[in-house]
């Protein structure tokens, strides 16, 4: 993935944070109870801070090197999918119908984070490792 791919899904998954928190705020609020709705503001957060770290990641593909940079992305858009996601989904099963069918998401949640760990993981060992040219 280039840098510039890096930098388009970051702006996108961006773009996506936004559409969920209006849609969390306008029409869950008054749908969801205050736990349910607190996990998908959970959701809607680390989906902002990680799509933000794409950008981060894409302006860094020089300093850190591209390989690097390319499992630091892959890294936090798994997370974003596998964290955000399932807490897009716990949160509203009763409202999609989905209560028992989803039991399995509780422990995604976790590898999601994991996800995100690693990713700043690998961030920061390749900060460490390469070098300034000057």
């Amino acid at each position: 993935m280039s840098g510039n791919r890096i930098l388009a899904s970051g702006a996108f998954l961006l773009s996506i944070a936004v559409l969920f928190g209006a849609f969390g705020a306008h029409a869950l609020k008054p749908r969801l109870d205050p736990s349910q709705l607190a996990s998908w503001r959970t959701g809607v957060e680390y989906h902002f801070y990680h799509a933000l770290g794409l950008l981060l990641v894409a302006s860094l593909q020089d300093r850190v090197g591209r390989r690097a940079a390319r499992w630091v992305a892959t890294l936090l858009m798994v997370g974003m999918v596998l964290f955000c996601g399932s807490l897009y989904l716990l949160s509203t099963k009763d409202l999609l119908g989905i209560g028992n069918a989803i039991a399995l998401l509780g422990p995604v949640t976790p590898l999601g984070g994991l996800c995100f760990i690693a990713g700043w993981a690998v961030l920061f060992i390749s900060g460490l490792r390469k070098t300034d040219a000057g």
